[in-house]
This record gives C-alpha cells, sequence and structure tokens, in this order.
C-alpha cells in the first residue's frame, strides 16, 4: 500500500509499448511523484553462456526481487557486469527485463560506454522497451578532467531520450563527479538524480547539500553496509547488490530508516554485515561479490552462476564454502 514514503507509481500511455508487448504497463516519469525512493537493486545478468542470457533465470530473479518488496530495477549497472556484455546481449538483458517487470516497478538502465554514440544508441532501445530512466557513469579509460566530464554530460543529456541518473564510481572509473560539477548538472531539468558508490561519506554529505536545492533529485547510495546511515542522514534509498539475494531484508533496512527506528536499524544493519561478510568473502577477488551472488543465487536454484568474462564462476570448493555459509545464515536449509 503507498503511502508517504512510498509514493505510488501511476501509469500512462507515455510511448508505445514497443518491446514490452500487449499489455504491458509503462511507467511515466512526468506522474511518478519525484524523487525516486527505496530500495532499486542492481540486478545481476543471469547467463547460460558468457554470452547468452538465462532468460528462465532472470525470470526467477525478477520475480524474487517483486517479491521481496523493491521499489525499482536497475539493470546493466556494475552488479550487473553491464561493461563486460556484448552490444546485442545489453540489449537482450533490456528487452527481456523490461517485458518480465511489466511495468510494476520502474527501471533503471545503464548506458555507461566508452563511446558516446553507443550510449545513446542503448539509451533510444532502452527508451522504446519502457525504461524509466538512464545511468551513465563518468566514461571509463581516459583520465577526464571535470570540464571534460561537465562537456560530456552536457552532450549526453542533450541527446538522451530518458531522464538521467549520474552514476559516482571513481573506484572503477577514476574519476569523480565533483561538488562543482554536480551543481551545474543539477540545472539540467533532464538530470534527475546520483548514485553514489564511492564509499565517502564526506563527500555523500556534500552530495546532499547539493540536493537540497533540487527537491525531485534523487540520491541513492551504492554501498550497502553504508545505507541505513545515508538514509537516515536524507538520501532516497540504496542500489544495493546483495538484495539480489535477500531483497526482503534491505527493503525492511531502509523501511526501518525511513522510520528513524533506531533499534531496528541496528539490528537488519547486523544481518546486513553478517551476509556481505559471508557471501563476498568466499575468494579473495574483487570480483567474489559479482561471483558469490551468482553462485549464492544458483544454490538457491534461482539463477546460473556463469559470469560475464573475464570472471570465472566458482569452482567446486568454493561451491561448498558458500553453501555451508548460505545454512549458516539461513538462506539454504
Amino acid at each position: 500500500m503507498a503511502n508517504a514514503l512510498f509514493p505510488v507509481f501511476r501509469t500512462s500511455d507515455w510511448r508505445s509499448p514497443g518491446l514490452l508487448g500487449k499489455g504491458a504497463t509503462l511507467l511515466n516519469p512526468a506522474t511518478m511523484n519525484p524523487p525516486l525512493r527505496g530500495i532499486v537493486p542492481p540486478i545481476l545478468t543471469p547467463l547460460s553462456s558468457p554470452d547468452s542470457l538465462d532468460v528462465a533465470g532472470l525470470e526467477n530473479l525478477i520475480e524474487r526481487l517483486l517479491a521481496g518488496g523493491v521499489h525499482g530495477i536497475f539493470a546493466l549497472g556494475t552488479t550487473g557486469e553491464g561493461p563486460s556484455l556484448s552490444h546485442r546481449l545489453r540489449r537482450e538483458m533490456v528487452s527481456h527485463t523490461l517485458r518480465l517487470v511489466k511495468g510494476r516497478v520502474p527501471v533503471l538502465v545503464g548506458i555507461t560506454d566508452t563511446s558516446l554514440e553507443d550510449s545513446l544508441a542503448l539509451a533510444r532501445f532502452s527508451a522504446e522497451a519502457g525504461a524509466y530512466a538512464a545511468v551513465h557513469a563518468a566514461p571509463p579509460y581516459f583520465p577526464l578532467s571535470q570540464g571534460e566530464l561537465w562537456g560530456f554530460v552536457q552532450k549526453l543529456n542533450a541527446a538522451l531520450p530518458l531522464p538521467l541518473f549520474l552514476y559516482n564510481m571513481p573506484g572503477l572509473t577514476k574519476v569523480t563527479f565533483e561538488s562543482d560539477t554536480l551543481h551545474r548538472a543539477r540545472d539540467l531539468p533532464n538530470v534527475i538524480g546520483v548514485k553514489d558508490s564511492s564509499c565517502d561519506m564526506i563527500y555523500f554529505h556534500k552530495l546532499l547539500g547539493v540536493a537540497r536545492e533540487r527537491p525531485d533529485w534523487s540520491v541513492l547510495i551504492g554501498p550497502e553496509e553504508m545505507t541505513p546511515e545515508a538514509v537516515l542522514f536524507g538520501a532516497h534509498g540504496g542500489i544495493n547488490g546483495g538484495a539480489n539475494l535477500h531483497p526482503r531484508l534491505y527493503v525492511s533496512l531502509y523501511e526501518a530508516a525511513v522510520a528513524h527506528n533506531l533499534p531496528e536499524v541496528r539490528r537488519l544493519h547486523a544481518e546486513v554485515m553478517r551476509l556481505a561478510g559471508s557471501v563476498y568473502t568466499v575468494s579473495p577477488h574483487r570480483s567474489a561479490l559479482i561471483c558469490g551472488l551468482k553462485c549464492a543465487l544458483s544454490l538457491l536454484g534461482v539463477c546460473q552462476d556463469i559470469p560475464a568474462d573475464p570472471f570465472q564462476p566458482f569452482d567446486a570448493a568454493q561451491r561448498r564454502e558458500m553453501r555451508a555459509r548460505l545454512e549458516t545464515l539461513g538462506l539454504l536449509v
């Protein structure tokens, strides 16, 4: 049931159903009571081979997320291995995700690419499929100045057929959306929010300061360990990878933080820390987050555990360890 904290996402004939098919509803950003709030998981991309989509697994995962009460879905983010997927596979992921969600929650699509034209092509495809918004990090590979980054944002904004979330991910892009750049981006009506995965709470508080001048802006936090603190201080929600595995936990944590129910926040945050400390550490490599989630969900029968190249699935010993940890967490019996 909707309330002031969880707005109703109304539907309209915003654009033709296109790839969604007959009977699907489309979400209109102009009528959605901005800003976007809640838990918006960066959905994994289930694969049956490194370049083939596991469509049945994707359907299982989407239904799992929606049953857990998530407020949106973010396809082709970092957890979704977006930059590692072929352009064909990215489009397949977008079209099947929108078809399976059927307008029940807004779908954001990561369009980050080294090429502006390829980013725009995926944005146009996503718009036709019924996506709610596009998400773009700083273009990877070349070290950009803030002036160059601002110029890129202007060009992207001018040509996009969708509202835009900026994605601050300096750990991978090596470039930060600094405060002055965000102040300028805030004045672009089509830019409707920021996702921050910097793991820097000082930066995040500066980001909240920028957003206070734009009440329809969403400020969403990436690192799940920091989500309750961020929401308590004014963030609108979290784009948390762990919600792929246990969506209800993250939704409940968000709700407790919005309600300022501190005892419940502490209890649920301890569970999130326990889950992250278990699932993301089976392997010592940084890929353990994505490969760990895929392994865990395969053990739960949701989807296959195949990652995109260059990552490799867990070996038999790691799968046994993951099984034991899921049993300890009470997620597998």
